[in-house]
Formats: structure tokens, C-alpha cells, sequence
């Protein structure tokens, strides 16, 4: 009975040690609460499908025991899942090919008048190169006789001051002879000799060589012998200008012998509306309303609302092989835009009164990935050569202007002068016709990228027209009408059919189309649309998606968690094993993992599996005589 009284463990000690079992396994709870990781994959998919809201996972793991249904209603989940990421591929390819909706809108406001520019179409002989364009036509009279036995009339000239410029005649005559206008047979002929019975004068082809340092020749050949003695006379023509050592010499405006009415909003407009300035081609240029002075506006469409203009169209000592028509050329264009009358203008006929209607359009392009549209050209890898804002027009110029510096050495005449170069001179660059034509080649191919290097901006103003023609003066006015003009203007009458015109430029009506772009998917509508496939196939909401992501990242931690203890058990099996016959060291390492790394498991296993105390009364005399004396 002592023994046993003895053995028993103090009630106070059962408590305290209790206690401390109940607080180690609230604190582990704790610990459980706040980062909670799954034994296996297995626990953490049970227990997603079991706790989640999205529609349909709790039938993986209710119907367990019944394993068809589980089978179906597994393929089912991911058949649905698979199409539910199908449609997400459709939005996100059709989000990324970022479409736009056009929108239309009518303004009614009071309108800008565009800037207008007028041209002769009349090539003057000018006092500054006068003498080397009247030798450049006695030498084009001898080809023609020559090629053709035309013997071309030539305007009158004073032959005596020719003398005083014999070297630079002579100079002219070495080059357009290196340069000479020759015919060739066509290429079906070639094999034919000249005297053949069976070739005639229009089995020739007209045109003329170039040719560079290297012997290397480039024909230059022209179905239409009128084209090719255009085309020949223009490129002596262009040389004899770019030796002038300043344009300022071909200034010679001459704005009432040309202008002789100008009104607008039925007011009289004068010199302080219009700039001037001179075209290779198509002679004395005036532009009206740009941005030197106030703009013009116009409140009320009409004719009686706009720009009327009466001409001269009669050619004076013009340079008829470089123009063949007779009239003024119009262009109708923006402010800060250059005047590129090859492009956009359009020819006024002698005697006749051209109404042209405008309606103005502006367009307005999203940049970015929406388009491929520059704001101001800054993002453009050409320079921009003219002194006005950036136009698709601008940069494909200035792009082959850039070119023709680099690969010839030079600057070609109809284009402004980049920094640091000079205008082609066959007097200084022999060779610049032939690279000029090759390069030209190139260019209309698109071999220089000029085409795929300049965008389009991403606002334009364009003006659509309208013409009307009638006679003007009309048969039965044209005789008081032309009295007046002589009187008021000193107009000397020669042909009066061929002598003026009228022009007539107005807005057609009051309102203006404006043409914009708008985001046709947003971010708004994208995530809208993912929101509705998400609904559909599944019948869940954003939480449901914050579910989905959690049990990636749970299925990440696991993963990593589990791939560390492989690894470090792995470790542990690498260790080198005991050596032989060392019993001491044997148990050594068996108790230092214990020692180490002690575990909370292990002290409960001894504390609960202490043995009794009558398991130790053997072990020695003395326990049993204190256990009787007590």
C-alpha cells in the first residue's frame, strides 16, 4: 500500500503538466490558423471542391463512391473549363488587334477658307538666264530638223548679245551634246538594220543617254516624242537654273499682269493677301489667305461668299517646249501645307469660268497601336526639308531629296535645299543625270523605303471639289467686258478666246464632316466580356477567380514544400555510414540526430510511457528498505 501511494503523481503536477499539453496544442492551432499548407495534393483538391462557389467542382468529391459519375462529371468540368479559356483566347486576339468605330459628325461653324494658289502655267524667260535658254533653243531647232525635219520657229532675240557669252555657250553645247536626244529602234526591232523596208518612223522609239564616270549608260527612252522632248528640254532647262548663284534673281513677279480681279466676301482683296513665289515649271505662283496675314473666314456658303479671281491666261514670251497648254493652274490645299501643284492642282481653261464648291473634311486617327499615324512627324526617321508642318507628302520628298544627296552628291532643283549641299549642275557633277534617273527608278519602286517610312498624320484637313464650267465672257458681254480690261488693266487684246478666265472658289454648304476614331474594345469592355464567359460556363464572380488563384499558389507551396523534403532526404541517404567495429560511435550517431534536432513528440513518448515504479524495486536493496520504513 505505501509502494503504491508512493508511485502515484501529485494531483497538482497532473494539472500544471495538463496545462501546458493544452497551451502547446492552442499555440500549434494558433500556428495552423494563420499559414495553413496541405499534406498532399490530394488533401487540397478535397477540400477546393468542397469549399468553393464556382458551379459544379463539389460533384468531383461528393460522388466519390460512385465512380462513373465522378468520371463524367471530371471530363465535364474540364471539357467546360477548356472552352471557357477558348472564348477567353477569341476576346484577347480581337482586344490585341485593337479595332476602332468610326464616328461621323457634322460641325456647323463659321469656316477657315483654305489657303489657294494660282500659277501661270507659263514658264517665263527670265532676264537672268535669257541668253542660255535662247542658245538651249537654237540647239533644240537643230535636233528637231534633224530627227524629225521640223524646222521650229523661234521667238524673236537679239543674236548680237550672244557674242558676249560665247564660253558659256560653248559650255552649254559640250553638254547637252554629251547629253544629245537620239532614236532607237524598239525591241522587237532591234535586230533589223536602220535602211529595212519594214521600219518606219513609228518603229522608233525618242529619247536620250546618261551616262556616268564609268562609261556605265542609262537610256532614257519615251514612246511619245513629245514626251521625250519635254523631258530633254526640261533637264537642260533645270541645270541652266541651278547654276543661277542666287534665286532671288528669278523673282520677277508680276501680280497685275496677271491678277486682274480678286475679290473675296465681295471685297477687294490686294498685294497684302497673297505671297509669291517661282515654279520650275509652272512659272509666277501666288498663294491667297495663308498664314502671313489674317485668315479669311466665311460665314455664309455661295459663290457671292468666297474667292473670285480674273486671270491672264495669254502666254507672253513664255517657253513653249516646256509648256504645251495655255489657262492657270489652281490648288486648293491647307495652311502650313506646301503647294504641291503636281499633286493636287488642277487646270483652269482660257474663257471659261470654273465655279469650284468645296466641302471641307477633317480626320482624326488614334494613334499608338490603333494606327500607324504620326502626331507631328518628331517620330519619323526622315527630317522634314520644307518649312511647314509635316504632311505624308512632306517626308516622301524630303526622303528622296536626302537620297539624291547621298548616293549623287547633289540636291534635284524642285526640292528645297538640305544643309550643306548644292543644287545638280552638269557643270559640277557630270554624272547626275544618270544617278538621278536610276535613283528615281528605285524610288518608284519603293526600293528606297521612302513609302514605308513616312506615315500619315494623324489629323488631316482635305477638301473635296466640285467644278462647273460656261463660257466667260459670253458672246454677246465679251466686247464691253473687254474694253473695260484694257482700260482699267492696259490689256492688250490678241485673242480674246484664249486671253482670260474667271474663278470661283466658295464652300458648297456651311456644314463640315469631322471623321474621328474610338476604342471599339477597351479595357472596360474586355474585362465585361471575360466577365460574362466566366458567368456563362461557370456561374461564378470574382471572388470565384480569387478562389481559382488561391489554389494555384497553394498548389505552388505545396509543390515547393515537397520537393525540400525530397531533396532533403535525399541529403541525409548521402551521408557517409559508421565505420566497422566501432559500437561507441555507432551510438553517437544514433542519438545525435535526436540531440540535434529534438522533437516535441518524442519527449511526450517518455513522459507517458514512464514505467511504473514497481518495474525498479530489483535494481538494489536499499529502494525496498526506505519503501518499508516509510
Amino acid at each position: 500500500a505505501g509502494s503504491v501511494k508512493a508511485g502515484k503523481m501529485p494531483e497538482g503536477e497532473k494539472m500544471r503538466q495538463s496545462k501546458q499539453e493544452e497551451e502547446q496544442q492552442q499555440k500549434e492551432e494558433k500556428q495552423e490558423g494563420l499559414i495553413e499548407f496541405y499534406s498532399s495534393y490530394q488533401e487540397l483538391f478535397q477540400f477546393f471542391c468542397s469549399n468553393t462557389t464556382i458551379h459544379g467542382a463539389i460533384r468531383l468529391v461528393c460522388s466519390k463512391k460512385n465512380k462513373m459519375k465522378t468520371a463524367f462529371w471530371s471530363v465535364l468540368f474540364f471539357v467546360t473549363f477548356g472552352l471557357l479559356y477558348w472564348q477567353f483566347g477569341i476576346l484577347y486576339r480581337e482586344y490585341f488587334s485593337y479595332p476602332v468605330n468610326l464616328n461621323l459628325n457634322l460641325n456647323s461653324d463659321r469656316l477657315t477658307f483654305p489657303a489657294v494658289t494660282l500659277c501661270t502655267l507659263n514658264p517665263y524667260r527670265y532676264s537672268a538666264i535669257r541668253k542660255q535658254l535662247d542658245k538651249l533653243d537654237q540647239i533644240t531647232q537643230q535636233t528637231l530638223l534633224d530627227l524629225y525635219e521640223y524646222n521650229m520657229s523661234l521667238p524673236q532675240s537679239d543674236w548680237s548679245t550672244l557674242s558676249t557669252q560665247k564660253r558659256s555657250s560653248r559650255s552649254l553645247l559640250h553638254h547637252v551634246q554629251r547629253h544629245p536626244l537620239r532614236r532607237q529602234k524598239r525591241d522587237n526591232l532591234v535586230n533589223l538594220p536602220e535602211n529595212s523596208p519594214s521600219v518606219d518612223k513609228n518603229d522608233w522609239k525618242i529619247g536620250f543617254v546618261l551616262c556616268n564616270e564609268d562609261n556605265d549608260c542609262f537610256h532614257q527612252a519615251y514612246s511619245s516624242g513629245v514626251d521625250a522632248v519635254r523631258e530633254w528640254y526640261s533637264f537642260h532647262y533645270i541645270n541652266i537654273l541651278a547654276q543661277m548663284p542666287d534665286a532671288k534673281a528669278l523673282d520677277e513677279s508680276d501680280f497685275d499682269n496677271f491678277i486682274y480681279s480678286c475679290r473675296f466676301n465681295e471685297a477687294t482683296c490686294d498685294k497684302a493677301n497673297y505671297t509669291h513665289f517661282h515654279h520650275p515649271l509652272y512659272g509666277n505662283c501666288y498663294t491667297f489667305n495663308d498664314n502671313n496675314n489674317s485668315l479669311w473666314t466665311s460665314s455664309m456658303p455661295g459663290i457671292n461668299n468666297g474667292l473670285s479671281l480674273v486671270v491672264r491666261t495669254e502666254q507672253n514670251d513664255f517657253i513653249p517646249l516646256l509648256s504645251t497648254v495655255t489657262g492657270a493652274r489652281v490648288m486648293v490645299h491647307d495652311q502650313n501645307e506646301p503647294a504641291f501643284m503636281d499633286d493636287g492642282g488642277f487646270n483652269v481653261r482660257p474663257g471659261i469660268e470654273t465655279s469650284i464648291s468645296m466641302r471641307k473634311e477633317i480626320t482624326v486617327r488614334l494613334g499608338g497601336s490603333y494606327s500607324d499615324c504620326t502626331e507631328d512627324g518628331s517620330d519619323v526617321p526622315v527630317p522634314n526639308l520644307y518649312s511647314s508642318r509635316y504632311t505624308e507628302q512632306v517626308c516622301i520628298r524630303s526622303c528622296f531629296q536626302l537620297n539624291m544627296v547621298e548616293r549623287c552628291g547633289c540636291a534635284y532643283y524642285f526640292y528645297p535645299l538640305p544643309d550643306g549641299a548644292e543644287y545638280c549642275d552638269y557643270t559640277k557633277h557630270t554624272a547626275w543625270g544618270y544617278c538621278y534617273y536610276k535613283l528615281l527608278a528605285e524610288f518608284k519602286a519603293d526600293v528606297l523605303g521612302c513609302f514605308h517610312k513616312c506615315r500619315k498624320p494623324c489629323k488631316m484637313t482635305e477638301y473635296h471639289l466640285s467644278a462647273g464650267y460656261s463660257r466667260w465672257p459670253s458672246a454677246v458681254s465679251e466686247d464691253w467686258v473687254f474694253y473695260m480690261l484694257s482700260q482699267q488693266n492696259k490689256y492688250n487684246i490678241t485673242s480674246k478666246r484664249n486671253g482670260v478666265a474667271k474663278v470661283n472658289i466658295f464652300f458648297k454648304e456651311w456644314n463640315y464632316k469631322t471623321n474621328g476614331e474610338s476604342p471599339a474594345f477597351p479595357v472596360v469592355t474586355l474585362l465585361s466580356q471575360l466577365g460574362n464567359q466566366w458567368s456563362l460556363w461557370f456561374g461564378s464572380s470574382v471572388l470565384s477567380v480569387m478562389e481559382l488563384a488561391e489554389l494555384v499558389l497553394d498548389f505552388i507551396a505545396i509543390t515547393f514544400i515537397l520537393t525540400f523534403r525530397w531533396f532533403r532526404s535525399r541529403q541525409k541517404l548521402s551521408l557517409p555510414g559508421p565505420p566497422p567495429n566501432s559500437q561507441d560511435n555507432a551510438a553517437f550517431q544514433d542519438e545525435a540526430p535526436a540531440l540535434s534536432a529534438p522533437r516535441r513528440f518524442t519527449v511526450e513518448a517518455v513522459v507517458t510511457t514512464l514505467p511504473s515504479y514497481n518495474s525498479l524495486e530489483p535494481r538494489g536493496p536499499s529502494r525496498d528498505g526506505e519503501v518499508g520504513h516509510e
